[in-house]
């Protein structure tokens, strides 16, 4: 159950990410998906949604190997003092 939720979590992210991607490709070939605002809006979305996507699945990785121990030393916990 674990395994799934874990899935799950990352698939959303994963999905944002693909239609970001979209949405900059057709910007760029001049197909305007989203019903508000125009080409730029999309563009702009489009670069939102990419980040933010990418971003949840780097940070959810990163925290992943923290855990585990398998990062370099200038990506782990600076232990507080």
């Amino acid at each position: 159950m674990g395994r799934l939720a874990a899935l799950i979590v990352l698939l959303i992210p994963g999905i944002l990410a693909a239609f970001g991607i979209k949405l900059m490709r057709d910007t760029f070939f001049g197909l305007q998906i989203l019903p508000v605002g125009g080409l730029a809006l999309q563009f702009i979305s489009g670069i939102i949604f990419t980040v933010l996507g990418l971003g949840f699945f780097a940070g959810f990785l990163l925290n992943r190997d923290r855990k585990n121990g398998k990062v370099a030393p200038r990506f782990q916990k600076k232990k507080e003092s």
